[in-house]
Parts: C-alpha cells; sequence; structure tokens
C-alpha cells in the first residue's frame, strides 16, 4: 500500500498554494535530515483554503512591510548549529495552571460555555476566520453552497477520498487541526486514517471543545465527552511547544477519550525552533514539522511497510 502525507494549514492568510506547499515539503525533510533520515522519499498533498477568507494570496516578492501582502513569517531554514530550548518545569505548571482555570471559568461539566459573550468579543477581536467558520459566513456568493465551514471541510473531506485506499498521515496545523477534527467525524468518518498529527492545536481550549459538543448534540452518547475519532486507526500524536499560546492546553489525552481501537492522542511536548529576522515564533508550522519528534513520527510512518 502507498502511503501518502496530506497537510492542512492553519488560520491566517497564506502564500500561493505551490510555495506552501513546497515550504512545508523543505520543513518536513529539514526535520528527516535532523535524523539522520534525509534519504526518506515522501509523497505530500496540501489542503490549502485560505483562499476562501482572503481575495489574494501573500506574495514572497514583496519586500514592503507595510503591504497587506506582505509575509512576515516565510519558510527559513534553521540555523545550522541551533540550541534547543528545554521547556522548563515552572513553565509547564504555568500552562497547566491557565488551562485549568480557563475550564473552570468558561466551561460547564457538559462542556457547554459560560460567559458565552466574553467568547464571542474574543473569538471577533482576535480570531477572523474562526469566527467565519463557526458562523458560517458566505464565502463564494456565487454559489448556492458557500458556508464557510461546508466549503472548507470539503477541501479536506474531497483530499482524503480521494486516497482513501493509501495509508493516509493526515498532519494538522492549528486551526487546521478542527477543520480535521470536524471532518474526520462528520464528513469523512469512513475514510481509514492510519496516523493523525495535530501540531500546535487549539482543540483542548475552552471555546473549541463547547462549539465541538454544540455541533454534535445529537450524536454524543455522553455529554460533556469528547472522543477520537473512528477512523483513526494507528496513531494520534498531539505536539506542542510550551510557548505556543494557541496550544496552551498542551495535553489532549485529558480531553479525548480513546477510540473503539483504543487509540488516544499522545502528547509530546517539543521546541519550535522558527526564527526569522530575530523573532521567534512557537506556533509556526515550519518549525513544528521539523523537530525531531515529528521527524521520528514521519520515518516510522514511511517505514511500517518497508
Amino acid at each position: 500500500m502507498s502511503e501518502i502525507i496530506i497537510g492542512i494549514h492553519g488560520m491566517g492568510n497564506k502564500p500561493p498554494p505551490k510555495t506552501l506547499s513546497r515550504w512545508l515539503k523543505a520543513s518536513i525533510r529539514e526535520g528527516l535530515k535532523r535524523i539522520e533520515k534525509s534519504k526518506l522519499a515522501f509523497n505530500f498533498e496540501l489542503v490549502y483554503w485560505a483562499h476562501y477568507l482572503n481575495p489574494a494570496p501573500l506574495k514572497p516578492r514583496i519586500k514592503d512591510k507595510e503591504n497587506p501582502l506582505y509575509i512576515e513569517d516565510p519558510y527559513f531554514r534553521a540555523p545550522q548549529k541551533a540550541v534547543e530550548e528545554k521547556p522548563g518545569e515552572l513553565r509547564q505548571k504555568l500552562a497547566d495552571y491557565v488551562s485549568k482555570q480557563l475550564d473552570n471559568i468558561l466551561l460547564n461539566e457538559d462542556l457547554t460555555i459560560n460567559y458565552e459573550y466574553i467568547v464571542d468579543f474574543i473569538i471577533h477581536h482576535f480570531f477572523r476566520d474562526l469566527e467565519i467558520y463557526y458562523n458560517n459566513y458566505c464565502v463564494i456568493p456565487s454559489e448556492t453552497n458557500c458556508h464557510a465551514k461546508a466549503v472548507i471541510c470539503s477541501e479536506l473531506t474531497n483530499v482524503l477520498k480521494k486516497h482513501r485506499n493509501e495509508k493516509i498521515m493526515l498532519i494538522a496545523h492549528s486551526m487546521g487541526s478542527i477543520i480535521a477534527y470536524d471532518v474526520l467525524t462528520l464528513e469523512a468518518s469512513d475514510v481509514p486514517i492510519d496516523t493523525f498529527v495535530t501540531i500546535g492545536a487549539p482543540l483542548g481550549l475552552p471555546i473549541i471543545k463547547s462549539r465541538i459538543v454544540a455541533d454534535r448534540k445529537k450524536d454524543l452518547s455522553q455529554k460533556g465527552i469528547l472522543k477520537t475519532p473512528e477512523n483513526i486507526r494507528s496513531h494520534w500524536y498531539n505536539l506542542a511547544d510550551l510557548r505556543d499560546k494557541i496550544a496552551i492546553n498542551y495535553t489532549l489525552r485529558d480531553d479525548f477519550k480513546e477510540n473503539a481501537r483504543h487509540i488516544g492522542p499522545v502528547d509530546k511536548i517539543v521546541t519550535n525552533d522558527y526564527e526569522y529576522e530575530g523573532q521567534k515564533n512557537p506556533h509556526k508550522s515550519y518549525g513544528y514539522l521539523r523537530t525531531p519528534e515529528m521527524a521520528e513520527i514521519i520515518s516510522g510512518f514511511l517505514n511500517d511497510n518497508r
């Protein structure tokens, strides 16, 4: 059986699909080189949805930082002698405390949300893409079925179904993990996924957990229980840098129960070394994809049938 790695990007505008796909593959190759597996070949397909929410993609040739299409954080190779910053115990305890307090304040026991007006305010002012996605704004005015969530999810659904007879690894970054979870549980639950990898995922945030529950009121056998999608066959790995504010709840194993195959999230704390022009970004997909932990996961996936 042939293998395919499918990636879905996160929120915000992006470079054109060919450029972004090339940069993501380069990041994966960097990681494989770090663990001395640079000769491993892989097939990769990007699920691109930024064009539905943005009139034009970011342009690599633009150098004017004031231009709205300027790329603030392009792909950039890691320094040859990058120093890996080990996560401190204090940072981990702080992340645990903040995550627990957010759940206590914003969530009821059945995962319905408290202070909905606060949540709506946060999403509206800081997470434009999520607001469009969850409120099902029309993103293709000329089409009858133009609602954001349906249109965006269909991009991933179509790609998964196209590769349903292959061994699939699905890598979802940031908001892409929300889209992926929706598709795996609602739209493409019949497509087997060998390995699911979430990187910089906000799936453990109260805002997201409450929306997942709200969308599945009729499907959940137990109130307040989220489960690993049943079509994940072998692994669900969740990679998070403790400095990544989007992934502040870095332990998804506490939030998503195992599926019938006893597969549940395996959380891995990693160091995202992305840096450009002196600015670090521990949420960036390129940094996550080249971590040794990610490289080992990909190597294992590619070597299982060899």
